[in-house]
């Protein structure tokens, strides 16, 4: 158990059982429990006596918000860079832990996964979707990034469906992710006590997660799918707000609401978010990771970091005033700097080879 830090460990029979608790916050992931994560699991990897580990949440209708805004929000009033670059890192290390974790890992999500809630739940064997799954990458609308390995997952996705939902930050359901593979089965969360109880059996896992898997139908983005690769295939966000703004007939009431949602992000966010999803082609995980680290370290410590987690947290009726305001005004030099070179001389994402659970 781990008393006070919003989530727990047990081990039942041959289960190991994570439970997020930390319902006031929305299951908001702290340093401290990154970190406890991490640890965990490295534990857990070469037990005998781990079968598979399940991830759970007590809260009814959210997995995972993230990343706790409201600690960085404080850090960064302080003028603790260092100690927020301590959480990233803490962060980016466990979705390692987790790449390289090869026990079955079945988290069981049925409710909203947002940002960090999707880098602990994506890089395992399984991934369950429950009636009521929604996921986003919102990080663009507070001045951040699409990070926690979205500069690897997300520019793999179909096409570039992965572009579309990094720079608006939209949300789908369990259809739409399942065909996108961001989960590998959708199951009704009235039998998730029966995964639970079956990893806890070391009842081999994947059939008995075909057989409960129910097919989630055709999904949200499937309509949109011929829309969103004429427009998201443009080479800069500029170009992409061209052709929302062009866009005529079935799609225009979509293209509208779509570039009016752009205009309202962080301009130097939706920069670097485009220029992560093209790197982000040829990277591997590890790379991806350390390239994420680099750039978030610079990224929070520039105003729009502090102005969009301050909006956030002060409620959705405070409007971000973004410096510079303007796409045009962002200056390109300096976004590539963040890509090229560390914040710190000595600050780098060292990923450690590894192979749990074999």
């Amino acid at each position: 158990m781990s008393e006070g830090l919003g989530i727990t460990f047990e081990e039942n029979d041959r289960a190991g059982i994570v439970t997020l608790d930390r319902p006031e916050r929305l299951n908001a992931l702290s340093r401290e429990m990154f970190e406890a994560l991490s640890e965990r699991y490295l534990r857990w990897g070469p037990a005998a006596n781990i079968y598979g580990v399940v991830m759970q949440s007590t809260h009814p209708s959210v997995f995972c918000s993230g990343g706790d805004l409201k600690v960085l929000q404080d850090w960064g009033k302080q003028g603790a860079l260092s100690t927020i670059r301590a959480f990233y890192r803490a962060a980016y290390t466990h979705v390692w832990v987790l790449e390289n974790f090869i026990r079955p890992n079945i988290p069981l999500m049925n409710g909203l996964v947002l940002g960090g809630g999707i880098g602990i739940t994506l890089f395992g064997t399984h991934r369950v979707a429950g009636e009521n799954y929604r996921m986003a990458m919102p990080q663009v609308g507070i001045g951040f990034i699409p990070d926690i390995g979205g500069t690897y997952f997300l520019p793999r996705l179909l096409g570039v469906t992965g572009l579309y939902l990094a720079l608006t930050g939209r949300s789908i359901g369990p259809a739409d992710a399942f065909r996108l593979g961001l989960v590998t089965h959708c199951i009704p969360s009235a039998h998730f006590h029966v995964i639970t109880d079956a990893v806890s059996d070391n009842h081999p896992i994947d059939r008995l997660l075909d057989g409960l898997h129910r097919e989630p139908g055709e999904g949200e983005l499937v309509r949109l799918t011929p829309a969103i690769s004429r427009v998201f295939t443009a080479p800069s966000v500029e170009a992409i707000l061209e052709r929302l703004d062009a866009e005529r007939g079935e799609d225009e009431e979509w293209a509208r609401e779509t570039a009016a949602v752009l205009r309202r992000k962080s301009p130097t966010s939706l920069k670097i978010a485009f220029l992560q999803m093209q790197r982000g082609k040829s990277l591997d995980i590890r790379g991806a990771l350390r390239l994420e680290y680099r750039i978030a370290s610079h990224v929070v410590g520039t105003p729009d970091f502090s102005e969009g987690v301050g909006a956030r947290i002060a409620g959705k009726g405070r409007t971000p005033n973004w410096a510079p305001a303007t796409l045009e005004d962002v200056d390109e030099a300096k976004i590539e700097s963040f890509f090229s070179q560390p914040a710190d001389d000595e600050d780098e994402l060292e990923l450690e080879e590894r192979r749990l659970g074999a």
